[in-house]
This record gives structure tokens, sequence and C-alpha cells, in this order.
């Protein structure tokens, strides 16, 4: 699936419905950490994982847009540092003239009024007003995947982030998780509907029936909403 394909599929969902989606396909949950938010509420960021691993020098980002297509997201590692902003305005101007969907940072940020004025969805774990003051060794696969929080991705995955944060699924299989997470989608809604007209959770969900299955046979909660086609935990 392209990034423009990606956009499309993913438009209407959000990262509980694909969270959702990726625990009943048995695949690894992979959220950023809770800290990672958006500069911005209502942004919405999907696109193919372009990783730079961050030393201390902008040029790394440089090189990982020589490298990147339209649509992709920039993910940046910089270790979750706190004592350090990684991505300016300066950056997210080109970025953003290279066509990508957006960034993605784990670390820190700085220039936030003129990276909201550019208005290129930016997820960060938060501000500090001072760059990088050093100047490691670039590693030599800096450019071939990033780490986020506990875990490694890379132009393998997509990254999807909106307003409860950032996660990474599988490329190859996003059109059967985008599938799954629409299912979900429209079971919620209707089920939200429903409980305006006056239909209790409860009552959608015969939890009074789950209470006797409960402790007639251990049945767990998940295992009653699996057989009713109910969609609340998972």
């Amino acid at each position: 699936m392209d990034d423009l394909d990606l956009q499309r599929t993913y438009r209407d969902l959000t990262t509980p419905h694909v969270a959702d989606a990726l625990i009943r396909l048995g695949l690894p949950v992979r959220c950023a950490p809770a800290r990672m938010r958006p500069l911005q509420h209502g942004l919405h960021l999907v696109g193919r994982v372009r990783p730079a691993r961050h030393s201390g020098s902008v040029d790394v980002f440089l090189e990982a847009l020589e490298r990147s297509a339209p649509g992709e997201v920039l993910v940046v590692d910089n270790a979750g540092r706190d004592d350090e902003a990684c991505v300016g305005d300066l950056v997210t101007l080109e970025v953003k003239n290279a066509g990508l969907a957006g960034i993605v940072i784990w670390g820190l940020h700085r220039d936030t009024a003129e990276l909201r004025d550019i208005r290129l969805p930016v997820f960060s774990q938060g501000a500090l007003p001072t760059g990088p003051q050093r100047l490691d060794p670039q590693d030599a696969d800096a450019l071939d995947e990033a780490r986020v929080g506990d875990h490694r991705v890379s132009p393998a995955d997509f990254a999807f982030g909106d307003d409860d944060g950032v996660l990474f699924a599988p490329l190859d299989l996003a059109a059967e998780i985008a599938e799954l997470a629409a299912l979900i989608r429209d079971t919620e809604r209707a089920q939200a509907e429903r409980m305006s007209r006056g239909t209790t959770l409860r009552e959608q969900t015969r939890f009074g029936a789950f209470l006797a299955a409960r402790d007639a046979e251990g049945t767990t909660f998940r295992q009653h909403l699996r057989r009713l086609g109910g969609a609340i935990e998972e």
C-alpha cells in the first residue's frame, strides 16, 4: 500500500480503532510513549516510516529526506532525551517542502510557535529552547531504523497518529488492519447511536447473561463480546 492509499484508507480511523484491530489480529501494539503528543489538536498523521537517528546535527534529517518519498513520516530517534531539542522550524519547513506527511520525534522540539504556523503534523514529547550542544558519531544504520520508546521501526512500517498518540504497524498488513479497524469503528458507532436512543450498553451487551455465564462457566467479558460481535475492549 502506497502513502496515498494509506491516507485514503486511514482517513476515517483513529488510533484506538487500529490498536484494537492489532490486538484482534494477534499483532504487537507498538505505541509511542504516552508523553508523545501532537503540537495541535485535531491532527491526523499516517505514512510510511522514514527513520532518522539523531546524533547532534541536522544533517541526518537532510540525508533522510534525500531518501524519502512524498507522503512518508520522518521518525526522529533522539533516544527520548530531555536535555536538548532536536527539531525546529527550519527542519520542519524542509520536511514539509519535501512533501512528507509529518514528523514523529522521540525527543523534544523547539520553535513551537513557528511549528504551529507551518501546520505540518508534528508529534513530540515536549519543547525545550536549547538545541544540541554535542556532536556524536553517526551510526552506520542511522537511516535504516529508529527506536521510539521500547519499539524499533523501519520503512517496513507505517506510522499513525492522532490526539491519542502514535502507533506503528507493518506496512504489508496495512489493508488487513484497516479493514478490521473499520469494522470495529462501525460497531462502536452503532452502539453509541443506540445508547443515544436509550438502549444502555448493558442491554446491548446482554450483561446479565454475561454475569450468569461468568459464574457458571468462567466466561470472560471479552469472550462474551466476541460471541455478540460487540466492540469495547479490543
